[in-house]
């Protein structure tokens, strides 16, 4: 296949979001993947880093053969790269397609969707409005309480000032008067458990609370309950597909950011579930997706109550990570697609 018959790919990464480092570990590995030797024959390749200033710039493939964030914000202050106006110097003629690989606000919300789809090209992923939903706890556990899909018990805190003492307590209160302990206190809008707490005691309401409050105004609070966490990857456009469950165990008290990103966890892929509640997750996770308009690629994940077996769906992610250890790019090689092959898929699905 020639040059000319290539399809260029744009990867876009980085982000001002708080998941900056992260973004820039999956943009490597899909930019390996689409240099493999299948792939190159098909798809070329740009890059496009934003930094953490939200500052964008066009610049060589070389940028994600750096180690960390650090040393790419390094490479830009300290080359002739200038930072660029959007779009203003990028040729979007030279583009076939977008994939946007930014996790979080910015990257996740539909604010780059939005800004991609002036551009007249297709992009990698859910759509303005599918990226916001599934973003945003609240609104999407307002929809599936609408469709009855099973959740645990939760809080919504909004349009609330919680620098106010007598508010937070009057908050406090009613979260005690509906929830059972433990609890889990989010940030509405926020990616790898960054501003998440978990509350064993009434007296850690407060701080918990506060810590949300600093990332998003808009909070949510999750009855606790003992479970396993059960992953499944979703990809298709109109005909979605499921990918086999797994499961991970963490050695930390909950699956925090830590025990996500610089923990050894074990993943089992399959879970060892029997093969009702396999089904009956699949099933939930392609109907949640559609309720929201998700599409092309999307993490689901579940609770599964030890002593029950009751499913709980927690979320879904719209722009999973891609890392050596992410579980999106691992439950689809377990299910039969190499990471060339899943983003090859990807981008054709989009195309």
């Amino acid at each position: 296949m020639n040059e000319v018959s290539r399809k260029c790919v744009g990867i876009i990464f980085g982000g001002q979001s708080n998941e900056h480092a992260i973004s820039i570990e999956s943009a490597k590995a899909i930019f390996v993947a689409l240099n493999s030797e299948i792939n190159k024959k098909k798809f070329s390749t740009k890059v496009f880093y934003i930094n953490r200033n939200g500052k964008w710039f066009d610049s060589k493939d070389s940028l994600l053969i750096l180690e960390n964030s650090k040393d790419i914000d390094n490479f830009i202050t300290n080359s002739l790269f200038e930072n660029i106006k959007i779009f203003e110097n990028i040729d979007c003629k030279d583009i076939d397609v977008w994939f946007p690989i930014i996790h979080g606000a910015n990257g996740e919300d539909g604010s780059i969707q939005g800004l991609l789809k002036f551009t007249q090209k297709p992009f990698v992923g859910s759509g303005i409005l599918g990226s916001a939903l599934g973003m945003d706890k609240i609104i999407m556990k307002l929809i599936f309480s609408h469709l009855k899909i099973p959740q645990v018990n939760f809080f919504i805190i909004q349009n609330e000032n919680l620098d106010d003492s007598n508010n937070l307590k009057i908050i406090c209160d009613q979260i005690i008067k509906k929830l059972n302990l433990p609890l889990f206190v989010k940030p509405a809008n926020s990616g790898s458990s960054i501003g998440i707490s978990k509350v064993v005691n009434q007296s850690e309401i407060v701080g918990a609370l506060q810590k949300a409050w600093s990332i998003d105004h808009r909070i949510i609070v999750e009855e606790g309950l003992e479970v396993k966490e059960l992953e499944v990857g979703i990809i298709g456009k109109t005909n979605l597909i499921a990918s086999e469950v797994g499961e991970v165990n963490y050695v930390s008290d909950w699956y925090d950011y830590d025990s996500k990103y610089k923990s050894k966890n074990k993943v089992t892929i399959p879970a060892k579930i029997n093969n009702n509640l396999r089904k009956k997750i699949q099933t939930l996770s392609k109907q949640s997706c559609t309720a929201l308009n998700i599409n092309t690629f999307a993490r689901v994940d579940f609770f599964l109550e030890k002593g029950t077996d009751k499913i709980y769906l927690n979320e879904i992610n719209t722009i999973p990570g891609f890392t050596s250890t992410s579980m999106f790019p691992l439950l689809w090689q377990s299910s039969g697609l190499e990471i060339d092959e899943l983003i090859a898929k990807l981008i054709e699905y989009s195309l």
